[in-house]
């Protein structure tokens, strides 16, 4: 018997959450649940995370969290609870499979063309950091991580994700061609861990292209691999090519704890009155079960889900309109009663169980990942983010003032275009300027340095940000300016 934490959810949570543990106690499944306090609820208690201190101890101490949808409040300044959980127990790779489910009518579906991807998204980094400054009252800043520890983590579990469900073919989607640094970083990594799948066919496309194809032809797709928010995006895409996020399960991954959830809202207009539709997460259920090695109960019960869906039985918000709509306990009693059917479409092979344990780890410190390289590093300049709102040529005469005879000021960017020494007058401006400052020479500069710099600027301008700017053997590690 495993143990694992529920989490019921906001709104229709516990309703859906109900019916499906109903299914699972229904067809025996070896489980016992702790349930644990988490939602919006919590909150409003003063748990700023959206979790109560037992809460993350039991999950910390089972290793497994199911959780209903959960609901962040909004105007309170906190973060959604959602991210948090898969960032604090660095669940690295969030799995979406979408598949075609016969008896949820799509154009696709009725176009006989079937889906079958399996987005998986990195977790932890890029924007979800929420790092975020207001530099003046005009411009806000989004500070974007992405590391090579980190996208290491996720492209090789897709590659394996990928081997294990026997597809042929793993595809990264990104913007290395705007974000050269970022992107470009995931993407070479992902031709990296290539190396190693010579079985697998891997190959990259660009994500506004890949969401253009995915809407023409996504039959042409089996694993996509990418980007934070790019991958947020794209798999809610993709839930819209399979009926909604209604049929969208969602499994989280990482080295210690692993989150399975529905992703869609907490639906706070029909909470308690028992019409939600529970599938989305019955589906991240049976990822659970899989990943807790329960294969024979998660293919009886999805087989049973697929006989149903076939039937035409169904909840209000899909399906056949002159068919009656079921309530959620009615459509879960309708998918126990109907245990030991098989599907006319795809069901699922009965495998044998193979239970597996989670492994309960004592952590004595955080774990850190160091992707360590021997490389020639020096700093050879700055880049100064200024307040002003004075014209570009005014800008550069003060701060020509200050070069210490270390520095020389290579160029003046706005929003990430230069506009000196030359640009354009069609250019609008807003008050933060970004100073580049490089050492002469391409000399290595000091960090005492660049204080002193940043002294004598100040006595000019307001000096809202900074960033080094790094050589590493030899190539520069910043990007250019658009127009540089």
């Amino acid at each position: 018997m495993t143990t694992i934490a529920v989490a019921k959810g906001d709104g229709i949570g516990p309703e859906i959450m109900q019916a499906v543990l109903n299914i699972f106690n229904a067809a025996r499944v070896p489980l016992q649940y702790e349930f644990v306090d988490m939602g919006k609820w919590v909150f409003d208690k003063g748990y700023s995370n959206g979790m109560t201190p037992d809460a993350q101890k039991t999950i910390e101490e089972l290793g497994i969290l199911f959780k209903g949808p959960m609901e962040t409040p909004k105007g309170k300044g906190v973060k959604s609870i959602n991210v948090t959980a898969r960032k604090t127990w660095n669940t690295y790779a969030n799995k979406r499979v979408f598949q075609t489910l016969h008896g949820v009518d799509t154009v696709f579906s009725k176009a006989g063309i079937a889906i079958d991807i399996t987005v998986v998204r990195e977790n932890i980094e890029d924007t979800y950091g929420g790092i975020e400054h207001m530099l003046t009252h005009d411009v806000a800043l989004s500070r974007r991580f992405i590391t090579k520890p980190g996208s290491m983590q996720v492209i090789k579990y897709a590659f394996e994700m990928a081997r294990k469900k026997g597809t042929t073919r793993i595809t990264c989607g990104h913007k290395a061609n705007i974000m050269k640094l970022t992107d470009g970083l995931f993407l070479e990594t992902f031709y990296e861990v290539a190396k190693e799948y010579p079985d697998l066919k891997a190959d990259d496309i660009i994500v506004d292209d890949l969401c253009m194809k995915l809407v023409t032809r996504p039959d042409s797709f089996d694993v996509v691999v990418l980007t934070n928010l790019q991958g947020d995006i794209v798999s809610d895409l993709c839930a819209g090519l399979v009926g909604g996020l209604g049929f969208a399960p969602s499994a989280n991954i990482g080295d210690h704890i692993a989150i399975f959830e529905a992703v869609h809202g907490t639906a706070p207009d029909i909470a308690g009155r028992n019409i939600a539709n529970p599938t989305a997460l019955l589906l991240s259920g049976f990822a659970m079960l899989r990943h807790l090695g329960f294969m024979e109960s998660s293919a009886i019960i999805e087989n049973a889900l697929l006989y149903t869906l076939e039937q035409g039985v169904r909840t209000g918000d899909f399906g056949d309109r002159s068919k009656p709509a079921l309530n959620t306990t009615e459509f879960s009693d309708a998918i126990i009663s109907n245990f030991g059917k098989q599907p006319v479409n795809h069901p699922r092979p009965l495998l044998t169980d193979k239970e597996i344990t989670p492994t309960v780890f004592k952590l004595e410190e955080n774990p850190m990942m160091e992707n360590r390289e021997n490389t020639e590093e020096t700093i050879v300049g700055v880049d100064m983010f200024i307040e002003s709102n004075e014209q570009p040529t005014e800008v550069a005469e003060k701060c020509l003032k200050h070069t210490l005879n270390l520095f020389k000021l290579v160029t003046i960017s706005n929003r990430g275009t230069q506009i000196w020494p030359k640009g354009s007058m069609f250019t609008n401006l807003v008050n933060t300027y970004a100073c580049r400052f490089e050492s002469i020479g391409d000399a290595s500069v000091t960090q005492t340095d660049i204080i002193e710099l940043y002294k004598r600027l100040s006595a000019d301008f307001k000096i809202c940000s900074t960033e080094l700017l790094n050589m590493w053997d030899g190539k520069k590690a910043y990007s250019l300016a658009q127009g540089q």
